[in-house]
């Protein structure tokens, strides 16, 4: 199914020129220069300063760092460790020859380790060389021994018969990275949607200002009609008694449609985060030209391209992941650790591999468990109902998905016709308005009377604005449902990049 959206506003260049003419009365009012925006300024505006933005970009540069962390935490790690003096003294019973012996020991001593974690294995080999020097004195013998040590080995532990761990820990960190963007994404779009909102807002607040103010000026023209009808006999006193108490009505409804503007506004900067002393206004086009909006394309847009679809999966994911975790409570695993080395020592440092002597150590250990009584079992079954929950949640959100679009598509037809009705409305209430003047002016029609054709054309106005704005704004909702943006034709979902 395929609509064609469109407005026609048939009093625009009128529109436009009050809207100036309100623009300039706040000014003057004020007594201070205002900004004048447009809702595309608004969204660049809260893109850099809004905290709900800042907050989700420190989220997400921490989840980026933590990524970039555990890369780098892949790669050779070198470390140097330095022990650059140690001493000893202490008197001790030796049991073997059932004697007390004083013993002293001054030593240094440094080692460099180059350890690579294996991701495929999840196993790490280590490269290391211990170099020290010690003296020691022994009373027992009476002599003291000087002499340098070298011990250069090759080591290697591998995990058996388990999950990989490492493999595990780095998809873990993609996943929660790309879910940091996807939120950051979703809050740039509610914040397009909330921004868009109270910026309309505020411009509905002006335009119900700018209906005052022309609901001001009639009465001021119908009070000075019945004035000089009163001046000339020709009306009853309490005719201007009604005038001048309409004109007053009007006078104050302008002076609250003011207010209500100024705190409009102050809620739209602090939304965006600008100065709240700062003034501004903004300038809206209610209008759109034809757009084209096919029910079929819109939903396929959307089951494509929504991001709470992926968090969905990103969620399914990661309960598989700690089902993967919960299977390896009490179960059958093993480690597998085998060193290969050359040590030496000797008095002098040139000579301290004069006679070296071959190292070589290899274990082997299983981890067996017997009985838990049932609990691994039990853990099992409750990661195996968390998937099966996040799936549900998946299919759940897909049908809200749909559901959404629908009811947004059946909107934007429903604004359509009350814009059309709007806007004729208008017209017959100005015309209505000026025929009931004149009658007025010849002293058909009392004050009263004129009075509720004004409120009558005051609402319709409001009435046609508000269709205008609501339009506007299901027409965002339907960009941010799809992720298409149905005016430029322009797909707008974001980019997932590390």
């Amino acid at each position: 199914m395929t609509i064609r959206i469109c407005q026609k506003v048939s009093v625009m260049n009128k529109k436009y020129l009050l809207f100036l003419l309100v623009g300039c009365l706040i000014v003057s009012w004020t007594g201070r220069a205002q900004q004048l925006i447009k809702l595309q300024d608004a969204l660049l505006i809260a893109s850099k300063n809004s905290p709900d933005i800042r907050t989700v970009k420190l989220s997400l540069q921490r989840s980026e760092q933590l990524l970039k962390a555990q890369e780098a935490a892949l790669k050779s790690n070198i470390r140097f460790t330095l022990n650059p003096i140690g001493y000893s003294h202490d008197r001790a019973f030796n049991d073997l020859y059932a004697i007390w012996n004083t013993q002293e020991n001054l030593n240094s001593s440094g080692s460099l380790t180059v350890s690579q974690p294996i991701v495929w294995t999840d196993g790490t080999i280590a490269v290391s060389n211990r170099f020290s020097w010690q003296r020691a004195y022994s009373e027992f013998k009476d002599e003291t021994i000087k002499s340098f040590t070298n011990n250069l080995f090759l080591q290697y532990d591998q995990p058996l018969f388990t999950y990989n761990r490492t493999k595990l820990a780095m998809k873990s960190l993609e996943l929660d990275y790309e879910n940091a963007q996807l939120n950051y994404n979703l809050q740039m779009l509610n914040l397009e949607r909330s921004v868009a909102q109270q910026f309309y807002t505020v411009y509905n607040q002006q335009m119900r200002l700018q209906i005052a103010l022309e609901e001001y000026e009639n009465q001021k023209i119908t009070y000075e009609i019945i004035k000089n009808k009163v001046e000339g006999g020709l009306s009853a006193l309490e005719e201007l008694y009604q005038a001048e108490l309409n004109l007053a009505s009007s006078k104050s409804s302008a002076e609250n449609y003011k207010v209500s503007l100024e705190n409009a506004k102050d809620q739209l900067k602090i939304l965006v985060g600008m100065d709240i002393f700062g003034e501004v206004s903004v300038l809206a086009d209610p209008v759109v030209d034809s757009v084209p909006v096919d029910l079929g394309r819109a939903i396929q847009y959307g089951l494509d391209n929504r991001m709470e679809l992926r968090q969905r999966q990103i969620s399914i994911e990661n309960a598989q992941f700690d089902l993967v975790r919960t299977m390896a409570t009490n179960e059958f695993a093993g480690n597998l650790s085998f060193s290969v080395g050359l040590f030496g020592d000797n008095e002098a440092f040139p000579k301290v591999y004069k006679s070296p002597t071959d190292n070589e150590d290899i274990s082997l250990s299983l981890n067996i468990p017997i009985f838990d009584w049932g609990e691994r079992k039990a853990r099992i079954n409750a990661s195996k109902a968390s998937i099966e929950t996040q799936e549900i949640n998946l299919e759940d959100q897909r049908n809200t998905i749909i559901q959404t679009i629908r009811q947004v598509y059946r909107n934007l037809q429903n604004l359509l016709n009350q814009i059309t009705i709007a806007e004729q409305n208008v017209k017959n209430a100005q015309l209505t308005y000026d025929i009931n003047l004149e009658r007025y002016r010849n002293g058909d029609l009392t004050g009263m009377d004129l009075s509720l054709y004004q409120n009558q054309l005051s609402s319709s106005k409001l009435d046609l604005a508000n269709a205008q704005i609501n339009y506007k704004l299901e027409l965002l909702n339907l960009k941010i449902q799809t992720l298409y943006d149905w005016e430029t034709k322009t797909s707008i979902v974001p980019t997932v990049n590390k």
